[in-house]
C-alpha cells in the first residue's frame, strides 16, 4: 500500500494546520483512507513550539467532534520537505516561506491549500487575532477544503 503523507503548516502551528490537521484525520478515518494518508501539521515559525493549539482552535473543533488537544506545535524541518509527499501552506506568505526553505528538487511538493485541494486561489485567514467567528470560518474552509482533498486523492489512487 503506498502512503501519501502530507504536512499542514500555518505560520505558528496553533490554529489553522492543527485544524487542518485533525479535520483531514477525520474524514480519512471516516472514509477508510486514514492509514493511505498519514497527516501532521507544523509551522513556519517557532514561537508556539511544544505549545498545545489555540484554546479557540480545540474548542471549534471539538464542537465538530474531533480532539486535537494532544497535538503539539513544532516548526518545519528540513527532512519534512523529504517525508511529506504534499505540503500545504495554509497562506500566501506560509506559500513563499516554504518554498524559500525547501531545495529546488522538492518544490513540486508546496502548494497553497486551497489551490490544491479546491482549484480556488484562497487564502486561509489567520484567526489568531480575532474572535470565535474567525475560528468557525476558517475551521469550515478547512471542512470544505478536506473534504474536496479526500475526493481528489481518493479519484487519483482509483484512476
Amino acid at each position: 500500500m503506498n502512503t501519501r503523507p502530507i504536512l499542514f503548516v500555518c505560520l505558528g502551528n496553533i490554529c489553522r494546520s492543527p485544524l487542518g490537521e485533525g479535520i483531514f484525520r477525520d474524514l480519512a478515518d471516516k472514509t477508510g483512507n486514514g492509514g493511505l494518508y498519514p497527516v501532521d501539521s507544523a509551522g513556519t515559525g517557532a514561537w508556539h513550539a511544544g505549545s498545545p493549539p489555540d484554546p479557540r482552535s480545540v474548542r471549534i473543533a471539538a464542537a465538530h467532534g474531533i480532539d486535537i488537544s494532544a497535538q503539539r506545535a513544532r516548526k518545519i524541518e528540513q527532512d519534512d520537505f523529504e517525508r511529506f509527499a504534499i505540503i500545504l501552506a495554509m497562506d500566501r506568505s506560509n506559500l513563499r516561506d516554504l518554498r524559500r526553505m525547501a531545495s529546488p528538487g522538492v518544490l513540486t511538493k508546496v502548494h497553497l491549500f486551497n489551490s490544491y485541494a479546491t482549484g480556488q486561489e484562497i487564502d486561509v485567514p489567520d484567526p489568531y487575532y480575532g474572535g470565535q467567528k474567525g475560528f468557525e470560518i476558517v475551521y469550515n474552509m478547512l471542512f470544505a477544503g478536506c473534504t474536496s482533498l479526500i475526493e481528489k486523492l481518493t479519484a487519483e489512487r482509483t484512476s
